[in-house]
C-alpha cells in the first residue's frame, strides 16, 4: 500500500491559537482505493509545532506498515526529519548550540512513528495552487476554528 500524505499547519499568532490538518490518499497498483481528511487544534500553540501534529496524526493513523510519502510546505518538518534528526538523536536531542531542541515531545512522537513506515519526505511551496496541499492548508484552518475567540 501506497499512502501520499499531504500535510500542513496553522496559527492565528504565534504563539497563538492554531490548527492542523492532513490529507491522506491510499493507493493500491497505482489506483486511489481511499481518502481521508482529519484535522484539529490547539488553545496556544506555534506554527511549527502543528506542522508536527498534522504529520503525527496523520501516521497514527497507519494500522498496517505502509509506503508513506509526506508532502509538506514546512521546511522545519521536512529537515528536521531529514536533515538534523540522526544529529539531535547522536547529541541526546540537543541542537549544536547543546541546548534541548524545541518541540522535543513531538520530534520524540514522529520519530518513532517514522520508524514503523517506509517514509519519504517532500517539500511545496505552500499557497502556490497545489490542491492537495490547499485541502491540507483549509483543514488546518478548519481545526484552528474552534480554538479561536
Amino acid at each position: 500500500m501506497q499512502v501520499n500524505i499531504f500535510t500542513d499547519g496553522a496559527c492565528s499568532g504565534n504563539p497563538g491559537p492554531g490548527g492542523w490538518g492532513a490529507l491522506l490518499v491510499a493507493k493500491k497498483n497505482g489506483k486511489i482505493v481511499s481518502e481521508k481528511e482529519i484535522f484539529g487544534g490547539e488553545h496556544n500553540t506555534t506554527n511549527n509545532r502543528m506542522e508536527l501534529m498534522a504529520a503525527i496524526k496523520a501516521l497514527d493513523l497507519l494500522t498496517k506498515v505502509s509506503k508513506v510519502t509526506i508532502i509538506t510546505d514546512s521546511r522545519y518538518l521536512k529537515d528536521g526529519m531529514t536533515k538534523w534528526l540522526d544529529q539531535w538523536i547522536l547529541n541526546n536531542w540537543k541542537n549544536s548550540s547543546k541546548k534541548e531542541i524545541k518541540n522535543i515531545d513531538l520530534w520524540k512522537k514522529i520519530y518513532t512513528l517514522s520508524n514503523t513506515h517506509d517514509i519519504s519526505w517532500s517539500w511545496v511551496k505552500g499557497h502556490s495552487n497545489h490542491i492537495e496541499n490547499e485541502k491540507a492548508d483549509n483543514l488546518a484552518r478548519l481545526g484552528m476554528k474552534a480554538f479561536k475567540n
